[in-house]
């Protein structure tokens, strides 16, 4: 499965007014980026949750796609897995594995791949399989569902993030999952796509201009800092020229968010 598993909250601090939560600031800040994209491979998780306020904001004509080969979801509510009927229901269409794959990925149709991921590294390399060593791991993750796939044939990917740490960003990933376009190109393969170019995380934003660049900070949250950034960075973060502060989450976006995408708190927490 690509992205993180359904996360049910208790719905807490949902109401007007009320603090705004982390995942809620990820998913406007998230949904904001997808301004002017077309058409996006979303992951489960905060990408799901991303996508559909950005069907109601920034991107009214965006086409959703999931990897269990539905192209152009319009889902009443939130789906809790990737396989959820839910998606189904009102979809333009339903694809089977090889002609999703094979002709929407790898055709080049797709303008935004949308992950999630337990690690990255300076180079957008991802890791959704194991936290530890790999024969004794401290966590045992889902994998990598289609991400291998999004990452080598999107035009570029944008990931999401739940925790900035050294942990999560790592100089050195516990297990790469998703190899970025660099990893390919050393064996003489080139990607389509530009892998990652957007990461969204509690802190800030992380930018790169595509193959061959390094992650950098470009933007940090009201109230934080650079130095917390690089702080919470296990690689030697570079920094934009200018390094801009993101807009906080608007009451219109908020109220959005909480009682049209997701008032049962599928995702919120």
């Amino acid at each position: 499965m690509s992205g993180t598993e359904a996360e049910r909250g208790d719905g807490r601090g949902s109401g007007p007014g009320a603090p705004v939560t982390s995942a809620e600031l990820l998913a406007v800040v998230a949904s904001r980026e997808l301004a002017s994209r077309r058409a996006v491979f979303a992951g489960i998780g905060l990408p799901t949750l991303a996508t559909e306020l950005a069907r109601l904001t920034v991107a009214p004509d965006i086409e959703v796609v999931y990897e269990s080969g539905v192209c152009g979801a319009h889902p009443s509510h939130l789906p809790e897995t990737i396989a959820d009927a839910v998606l189904i229901t009102g979809a333009e269409a339903v694809l089977p594995m090889p002609a999703l794959f094979g002709s929407v990925l790898q055709g080049g149709r797709i303008d935004v791949g949308f992950l999630g991921a337990a690690q990255i590294d300076r180079w957008g390399g991802l890791n959704t399989s194991v936290i530890g060593r790999w024969d004794r791991p401290s966590v045992r993750l889902p994998g990598s569902g289609g991400a291998v796939e999004v990452m080598a044939n999107a035009r570029e990917v944008f990931v999401v993030m739940r925790r900035h740490t050294p942990r999560s960003f790592a100089e050195a990933l516990d297990f790469c999952t998703t190899p970025g376009p660099e990893r390919a190109l050393a064996d003489g393969v080139r990607p389509l796509g530009a892998g990652v170019t957007r990461v969204v995380t509690e802190l800030g934003v992380l930018a790169r201009d595509g193959v061959g660049d390094e992650l950098r900070l470009v933007a940090v949250h009201p109230g934080v800092t650079v130095e917390q950034v690089r702080a919470a960075t296990g690689w030697d973060l570079r920094t934009a020229g200018t390094v801009a502060t993101v807009e906080p989450p608007g009451e219109a976006e908020l109220r959005l968010l909480r009682e049209e995408v997701d008032p049962r708190r599928v995702y919120l927490r």
